[in-house]
């Protein structure tokens, strides 16, 4: 009965190593991923990343991290940091109070990066800490439309249906210019203007003017050295609804740089000559 004894513990004592062996390699997940070490009882870690990772950040850049309880609305964060300057990916860790956890409610991280007009969020929400959630948030940032971005694709939207609205033109001669243009109208508002101007050995521009609510909307003018050159440069204003200039970008060749303010109202001005001519009522 011993020796029986003996070879039964032997066994039981490989089986525990073996058990051993496998905990120290790797917290390997079933599918082989091994999976992101769990932080203090007390923070929330992890990183941010970008979805595009060739996407360029300024110095301006600003991250900020809030450890929030969406359960209770108004609640204030259990934790909040802000990074600046920004380089992605970056390592982040939420310190907090334990005592102020409730186990009944669900907290997230909510990430929000700003670099000059350019919003980053994370579309997917994880959640942290309860019902069964790690203490650990890998959040992935997509960047969103600019104001001036908006503007510049809803003016893009109306240049692709110009076909269907009602269309005029005009031809003007001036010394050393010829001007050519076309009006497209829905019923009898303006809605889009095309001018060309031909001002010989001096150059050629191609103007493109959108107009809501009766005021310059979205500007988009390409200088060229003839008319059938590649453009020099190309300048773009837009305004929004409440009047912002929010567009405003001069491009020359692969390089685009701020448009200055007062060549964006030069533009606006010759964008509300073009709407009287083109028999528009101006609504200030």
């Amino acid at each position: 009965m011993r020796r029986i004894f003996l070879s039964l513990a032997s066994v039981a004592a490989l089986a525990l190593a073996g058990c051993g062996g496998s905990s120290d390699n790797g917290q390997q997940a079933a599918g082989g991923t091994p999976e992101a070490p769990a932080g203090p009882a007390n923070a929330v870690t992890g990183s941010v990343s970008l979805r595009d990772a060739g996407a360029q950040l300024s110095p301006d850049a600003k991250l900020d991290l809030k450890l929030i309880d969406v359960s209770t609305e108004g609640a204030q964060p259990l934790a909040t940091k802000t990074i600046a300057p920004v380089t992605l990916p970056v390592q982040f860790q939420l310190d907090f109070n334990a005592t102020d956890l409730n186990p009944n409610d669900m907290y997230i991280v909510e990430v929000s990066l700003q670099d000059g007009d350019r919003h980053y969020s994370s579309p997917l929400k994880t959640p942290v800490l309860t019902k069964g959630a790690k203490n650990v948030a890998n959040i992935q940032l997509v960047g969103e439309a600019t104001p001036g971005e908006k503007e510049l694709n809803g003016f893009n939207s109306v240049k692709k249906n110009i076909g269907g609205m009602k269309v005029t033109q005009g031809t003007a001669l001036k010394d050393g210019e010829s001007h050519g243009w076309q009006i497209f109208k829905k019923g009898n508002d303006v809605q889009f203007v095309r001018e060309l101007v031909d001002y010989g050995d001096k150059g050629f521009t191609a103007t493109d003017y959108a107009y809501k609510n009766g005021k310059p909307w979205v500007i988009v003018q390409e200088k060229k050295p003839s008319k059938d050159g590649k453009p020099t440069s190309t300048e773009r204003a837009g305004w929004n609804e409440a009047g912002d200039l929010v567009l405003k970008e001069n491009q020359a060749g692969s390089k685009t740089d701020f448009l200055s303010d007062d060549a964006a109202n030069d533009l606006r001005k010759q964008a509300e000559a073009m709407y009287a001519k083109a028999g528009g009522n101006s609504k200030k």
